[in-house]
């Protein structure tokens, strides 16, 4: 059976793909645990403000799996707490669970500024796991940042 670390792992490789973008990760696993789809951050190289990890990913599960966009059963793991767009689509999209690695406090829309994925006005709330591997992802990006200043 496949973990929460074993997910985040598979996000943090993800979010290794060489690049100038944020090394954020996002993985979508089936729900046998089979990776539907997995992506990195890619706003820079496709000039897409939403070309986020999490949607990326999502849209290539959706492309696969389900009926075309729902992914009931799913599971997304992602290295950083989505934003409020990125927890807006894995709510529409139906994900069952959402696992993710460190906490974005200024952005974070699963807790930290704001809980979207949890309210109670939207017809769908996944369940949430955070702080998985948290050490590993946070240090992922700090390590980015480093060389950008």
């Amino acid at each position: 059976m496949i973990t929460a670390e074993d997910m985040v792992r598979a996000a943090l490789q993800a979010a290794s793909a060489p690049g100038a973008d944020v090394p954020i990760g996002a993985v979508v696993f089936a729900p046998d645990g089979s990776i539907l789809a997995q992506a990195c951050n890619a706003r820079e190289a496709l000039g897409d403000p939403t070309a986020h990890a999490e949607v990326l990913a999502l849209r290539a599960a959706a492309a696969k799996y389900g009926d075309g966009w729902r992914l009931d059963g799913c599971t997304l793991a992602v290295t950083l707490e989505p934003c409020t767009m990125c927890a807006g689509a894995l709510v529409l999209a139906r994900i069952s669970r959402l696992v993710f690695g460190a906490w974005e406090p200024k952005t974070g829309a699963v807790g930290s500024l704001w809980d979207v994925v949890r309210d109670r006005r939207l017809n769908h709330r996944p369940e949430v796991q955070g702080g998985v591997l948290e050490d590993e992802c946070a240090e992922l990006l700090e390590r980015f940042f480093r060389t950008q200043r």
